[in-house]
């Protein structure tokens, strides 16, 4: 009856439930390892990726879900379901996930192994020779780091490692005494994170690759002498790791405190998640489900492989680098000719730049900010940094402009998750070169991305701006799909000077011109504009909405959606991950499809295009549609005003629509199906057109003319762009022949890996 009346009111909401919807994004790339059309290495690259972010959905929004139950807060969520019944709904969510992933490694990817040139094996599956070097690794590097504790009444419980593979193993003992004999000990053995995850031997034109519990499984006796070994079983365990206001939204300030001083940090946090093999000890299972107040629904059997995101270690073997995807070399974006990027600065003045990564390179960002930090004529750097690359020349810019006399602010992120140790120590090398540096903002998270140079040239100063959607690291902007702006337009860099200014000191500006900024009133900007659109729609004049974004969850913007679709507003929205709206119910979202895009690259970039009457507005930037990012944060979307550019964009959000081949259609219940190209349809692939096509192709009327033609008669949203561009062209500055021809780089393809986790 519980479970009728739990699935009767989910059914009921207009909302989609924040978890139940990531879960299914989760699902999403799970199906990308289930693709037999990709090679092997790019299958288990995506499974790895599951367990990855499954374990950042349990420390984080299950953690988020326990403040609740624990401290006894009452939550409601968007499914209607109070905090019990819907942890028992995401808990059976999570099983049935689990038991799919364990299912795709057993039956669908390990067959594969021999085949692909290595395999996975136990102990008693190695030759004579080849147990022991596995013994001599033992011996020589495992023994002397584990640490046997016994849990007993003489010793107490010790403190288990967030996420480390650990041995519950039950003993006998009491061979000296009559009174002790038969009695069973409780003893943990730690397994270092910092060892390999497998032990590595090679077997012929094969790499045999052996998991490290199962060497630490078969010399377990080295560490239990003359005591009898009953049982050993491996286990691992997730705490929570969320004490913030970003995840438990209903949550005041005080009492996130409180949980901080309780908790102090994500080592003790509360276990959300007990992942353990199969037919484990009852002793075993007793003691950890008492000592952490768990059940059943945290008990996670795995009956394959625990902690799959070790499967990455594979990929970087010698033997198998160059097995999964490559990327193509990046194609000149038609906004930057060949050469442009060693005289960025003449460029610019000139030029309007939009990049779209990874099809085009983060390189003339970066290239611009290190000739800043040469150039004499360069007065100052002011720039916002959420995650940075390993050995990041972005750092090395900075302190290279410091060191050369040059102010320089940087606004570091410290909150960022699971960065904060490292922009806390990059911040500390920049204050020590001299640097400007503000570690947050108070109670917001920083993550705008913005970056100004401030220039002499001659008796007036020019500001250099870029602003985007996606983080300052070169190695992730080959991985995400990102847009962003370089521009002198004295519009933007009075905007973004006012902004810096905001986040950094104590000044309240009237207002912006091309930029919407959070906490400041981006939601209410958005609403505006959505219902602009409806407006439009009751007059009979051409509406319609197109959004890109990672994730859609506040409650105020999906009520405007529901009006506007209901006054008639075409809304086609393009969500990579969470969904909290139900498109497609009758008589509250029949105009709204929503639509994602899980493949090859994590489609990371915010574009938000509005209709007006043949008037088109495109915005873009770093925030998605979350009651975090709009009360929470510090973000902005900046108006892109500059023809091409607009038209750039356009042609971005036509691409994504037009995909068929990493495209997942939304159901009214919450579900995804996979789209198929149809009978008439050719195949589309988003993430290899932008290479196919080039951004080259964006600048010719007939391509243009063509895509406009096809949104007139299937979605009509677009359909009087092409006059509105065209004439706002023919004003614009004429732009060089040459300006939009792709240029042969002469490099190699690189292989980079496959990124799907999700990012902030």
């Amino acid at each position: 009856m519980k479970l009728f009346k739990s699935a009767d009111l989910i059914r009921k909401s207009k909302y989609i439930s924040r978890d139940l919807s990531w879960l299914r994004f989760n699902y999403r790339v799970l199906d990308q390892a289930k693709d037999a059309s990709k090679s092997l290495f790019d299958r288990l690259r995506f499974l790895s990726i599951t367990s990855s972010n499954l374990d950042e959905f349990f420390m984080i929004r299950v953690g988020s879900l326990y403040n609740y139950i624990d401290y006894g807060k009452e939550r409601v969520d968007y499914s209607g379901l109070r905090e019990l019944p819907f942890r028992r709904k995401l808990l059976d969510f999570a099983h049935r996930f689990i038991n799919d992933q364990s299912l795709t490694y057993h039956y669908e990817l390990k067959p594969l192994f021999e085949r692909n040139g290595f395999n996975i094996l136990r102990m008693e599956e190695l030759t004579e020779l080849e147990l022991k070097k596995a013994e001599g690794y033992f011996k020589h590097t495992v023994f002397p780091l584990l640490t046997p504790m016994v849990y007993d009444s003489y010793h107490g419980f010790p403190l288990m490692m967030n996420q480390m593979l650990i041995f519950g193993v039950v003993t006998r003992t009491g061979v000296d005494t009559e009174a002790e004999k038969g009695q069973e000990r409780l003893t943990f053995v730690q397994i270092p994170q910092n060892l390999s995850r497998f032990f590595e031997l090679t077997r012929k034109d094969k790499v045999i690759f052996i998991p490290i519990e199962e060497i630490v499984r078969a010399n377990l006796p080295k560490l239990f002498r003359n005591i009898e070994i009953v049982s050993a079983n491996l286990f691992r365990i997730t705490r929570n790791g969320d004490f913030t206001l970003e995840e438990s939204e209903d949550i005041d300030v005080d009492f996130i405190k409180e949980i901080q001083v309780g908790l102090k940090t994500r080592k003790k946090g509360r276990v959300v998640r007990l992942e353990v093999e199969q037919d484990a000890s009852v002793v075993l299972m007793n003691v950890l489900k008492d000592r952490w107040k768990i059940d059943n629904g945290n008990v996670f059997v795995i009956n394959s492989l625990l902690d799959m995101r070790g499967l990455t270690q594979i990929l970087r073997h010698p033997n198998f680098r160059g097995k999964g995807s490559k990327m193509p070399s990046p194609v000149t974006p038609p906004s930057l000719p060949d050469g442009a990027e060693d005289h960025l600065f003449e460029y610019l003045k000139h030029h309007d730049v939009l990049l779209h990564h990874p099809y085009n390179s983060i390189e003339p960002v970066v290239r611009l900010l290190e000739q800043a930090a040469e150039d004499p004529h360069v007065l100052g750097i002011k720039q916002t940094i959420y995650r940075l690359a390993d050995d990041s020349r972005v750092t090395a810019a900075l302190l290279k402009a410091a060191e050369n006399g040059k102010h320089v602010s940087v606004l570091f992120e410290v909150k960022a998750r699971f960065d904060e140790e490292r922009n806390i120590r990059e911040g500390s090398r920049l204050e020590k070169a001299g640097c400007f540096v503000i570690y947050g903002v108070g109670k917001y998270k920083t993550h705008t991305k913005m970056l100004m140079i401030i220039r002499k040239e001659g008796e007036k100063v020019t500001r250099y701006v870029h602003i985007g959607s996606g983080n300052y690291n070169e190695q992730t902007s080959r991985l995400y799909t990102d847009v962003s702006l370089l521009t002198t337009n004295d519009v933007y860099g009075h905007d973004v000077s006012e902004f810096f200014n905001v986040i950094t000191g104590h000044s309240q500006p009237d207002g912006y011109e091309y930029l919407i900024t959070a906490p400041k009133d981006m939601r209410q900007q958005l609403i505006h504009l959505i219902r602009e659109e409806a407006k439009n729609a009751k007059k009979g004049l051409p509406s319609g909405i197109i959004m890109k974004m990672n994730s859609l969850e506040d409650k105020e913007v999906i009520d405007e959606f529901y009006k506007a679709s209901k006054a008639g507003v075409p809304v086609r929205l393009i969500v990579r991950g969470i969904c909290c709206l139900r498109p497609g119910r009758p008589g509250l979202s029949d105009n709204i499809e929503v639509r994602s895009i899980v493949g090859e690259y994590l489609e990371h970039a915010r574009l938000f295009y509005f209709h007006q009457a043949g008037q088109p507005e495109v915005y873009a930037g770093s925030a998605d549609v979350m009651v975090r990012s709009f009360d929470r944060r510090i973000e902005a979307l900046f108006r892109i005003v500059n023809p091409q550019l607009t038209r750039e964009a356009i042609n971005i959000l036509y691409f994504n629509l037009k995909d068929n081949q990493n495209t997942y259609v939304m159901r009214e219940d919450g579900a995804y199906v996979r789209r198929q190209p149809g009978p008439e349809e050719t195949a589309f692939n988003v993430h290899k057109e932008f290479y196919q096509k080039n951004y080259a192709v964006v600048a010719e009327n007939v391509l243009y003319q063509e895509y406009l033609a096809t949104l007139a008669a299937s979605q009509p949203v677009l359909e009087e762009v092409s006059a509105v561009v065209l004439a706002a062209e023919e004003e614009a500055e004429e732009q060089p022949s040459d300006f939009c021809t792709p240029v042969d780089t002469g490099e190699d393809e690189t292989e980079v890996p496959i990124s799907i986790v999700q990012e902030g």
